[in-house]
């Protein structure tokens, strides 16, 4: 296995005193595809949003590619490459597609490539190219995961943190979707895939993890998760 490029160790967080996560330890290594699967309300959320510093720790480290990130603020994360695709999109209806886009690269606007960035977005989903000029309010669902996808991708991160990307999703997009995370993950990024659809997660990524009541119960490989009875009797429904 690569070098970790992500490292949580004994994490615990949650919000307003009330913690959710209860001693959590994962990691990513660079260019691997992990998900972390679990029921609603397991606190998978808000493992991705204490990555991004949204969420307060109470103790435990996050480590990013050798940065400690318990000690960066929100607004430092974007620019060390981790770029965060949050539950339910949460694009900005106001703004076209083109300005959607243009936003995730805020951190990088003086990078001489944006036109590529863009380029590489619309090339993933060649349906922005036909609404980029449209509003993102007036897109349907799976167009704004696009858009919101997208915006992240033009950070060209290292790290992609996918937060219920097929949620409230038809059956057609969330397969779009499936080969879009796919192609992401060729180009060498690395991605944390948070999601409730188990079959997708575990068909798309090579090792998960299980949490429950905002712990780790369960660890493995893809293959090895599939076929675990406890993961087969609570999620699969096989």
């Amino acid at each position: 296995m690569n070098a970790p490029l992500l490292e949580i160790s004994q994490l615990r967080a949650g919000y307003g005193g009330a913690e959710v996560l209860h001693g959590i330890d994962l990691t990513v290594s660079r260019g691997e595809f992990v998900c972390m699967i679990g029921a609603n309300t397991a606190g998978k959320t808000t493992l991705l949003r204490a990555i991004s510093r949204l969420v307060p720790r109470s103790s435990g480290t996050i480590r990013f590619d050798g940065a400690d990130l318990t000690t960066r603020a929100a607004h430092d994360i974007p620019s060390l490459g981790i770029a965060h695709v949050p539950e339910g999109r949460q694009v900005f209806p106001e703004m076209t597609v083109e300005e959607n886009l243009f936003l995730g690269a805020f951190s990088a606007r003086k990078a001489g490539d944006l036109p590529d960035r863009i380029k590489d977005v619309l090339d993933l989903f060649p349906r922005l190219r036909e609404r980029f000029g449209q509003l993102a309010g007036t897109l349907s669902g799976g167009e704004q995961q696009m858009v919101a996808v997208g915006r992240a991708l033009m950070l060209r991160p290292k790290l992609l943190l996918l937060d219920e990307p097929s949620h409230g999703l038809a059956p057609k997009v969330v397969e779009a979707m499936h080969e879009a995370f796919t192609a992401i993950h060729a180009r060498g990024t690395s991605i944390l895939l948070v999601e409730q659809n188990v079959e997708l997660a575990l068909d798309v990524a090579s090792r998960g993890y299980v949490l429950e009541s905002g712990a780790v119960t369960l660890a493995g490989t893809a293959a090895e998760l599939r076929s675990n009875p406890a993961v087969v009797a609570a999620y699969l429904g096989i």
